[in-house]
């Protein structure tokens, strides 16, 4: 047995039973196998897995009772596989297993891959030629996820068919509500808010993210490329310019939002970081796009599923089944981004 980080169930690994299990399925697993966990990530847990063939990476659903239609990591494997060789890098996927008693729930293998990650959205480590390389080319490479050839990729399936946002606001908000510990004011007021000022349908799909950010990212080791995008649970057919006010929402934030870091009162200029208006020009132009309304909308709708989605964490931790031993701190921080949008609609709406 293998465990790191603290010694809840959430964070082991029966690496005899996992051995065992993909003997004959993924080469190398004939051996002893070592499992160490992820300190990253609050949804579905994370290990590297080493072998004496080589390293990969598993991830698994939490264990325990879950929302509905959370932890999906099936669906994760299925867009990386179906993504393999297109414009939009992934890790390459090794092996689904849906057999939730090998090691107690769903989980996937997947290559492991050398690069590098950035927690800090200002990305000190670079200078400011670099900065705005990086900056290109997540913007690149969100142009190139929106243009994936459904039909070609076969994933035409991936998601219901509708107005998008109006079936996400039902969704989260069902979420929310399932995960609330107490009443939150500001959540109220914006849930109320966002229900009443959906956008008509303008008929845009596209394979979204759905929490495309700096540190979803694998850079090459050297060069300001991207190698791998990760975290593919909240992927699914949707509109386009969710990922883009996702992005845009988390860099308003302030530098530590609960593991999630934000450019607010940051002087980008002066670090060759882009504005918010430069880098949704430049998604613009790489898209065919004239113009974008109902950003606020769409920004106060980032903040919106972001808090939620952290009512959730908080939920798991109040029972006991959250990847991270942190998980019970971000509860703190539904309030706050609920405000932040709230902010958002006053002053983008004028």
């Amino acid at each position: 047995m293998s465990a790191v980080d603290s010694p809840s169930h959430v964070n082991l690994l029966d690496t005899e039973k996992l051995s065992r299990y993909l003997n004959g399925k993924v080469a190398g697993f004939d051996g002893e196998v070592r499992a160490s966990k992820f300190s990253g990530g609050q949804s579905n847990p994370t290990f590297k897995v080493e072998t004496s063939a080589g390293t990969y990476v598993l991830r698994r659903q939490p264990p325990g009772k879950l929302l509905k239609s959370a932890h999906a990591v099936d669906r994760e494997y299925r867009v990386m596989q179906a993504l393999a060789g297109s414009d939009v890098p992934v890790p390459k996927v090794l092996h689904l297993c849906e057999d939730r008693e090998v090691i107690g729930s769903m989980f996937y293998l997947m290559e492991y891959c050398e690069g590098r990650i950035f927690w800090d959205a200002a990305l000190p480590e670079l200078n400011n030629g670099e900065r705005s390389a990086f900056y290109e080319e997540m913007n690149r490479v969100l142009a190139a996820l929106h243009s994936v050839d459904l039909d070609a990729a076969g994933l035409t399936d991936y998601g219901r068919p509708g107005n998008y946002f109006e079936r996400q606001f039902e969704r989260w908000q069902g979420q929310y509500r399932a995960s609330e510990l107490q009443a939150i004011t500001a959540m109220d007021q914006l849930i109320l808010w966002l229900g009443e000022n959906l956008p008509e349908d303008d008929g845009r799909v596209s394979l979204v993210h759905g929490d495309y950010r700096l540190d979803n990212i694998m850079f090459h080791p050297t060069e300001s490329r991207a190698i791998a995008v990760l975290d593919w649970e909240l992927s699914t057919l949707g509109h386009p310019f969710a990922d883009l006010a996702y992005q845009c929402m988390q860099l308003r934030m302030p530098a530590d939002s609960g593991n999630i870091s934000g450019l607010m009162g940051v002087d980008r200029r002066s670090l060759g970081i882009p504005s918010e208006q430069e880098y949704v020009a430049r998604y613009c132009e790489r898209m065919g796009i004239d113009r974008i309304d109902n950003w606020a909308f769409y920004l106060a709708f980032s903040f919106f599923r972001l808090a939620a989605i952290i009512q959730g964490v908080a939920k798991r931790a109040h029972d006991g089944n959250a990847s991270s031993k942190d998980a019970a701190k971000l509860g703190a921080f539904v309030g706050p981004l609920a405000m932040l949008a709230l902010d958002v609609i006053e002053k983008e709406s004028n």
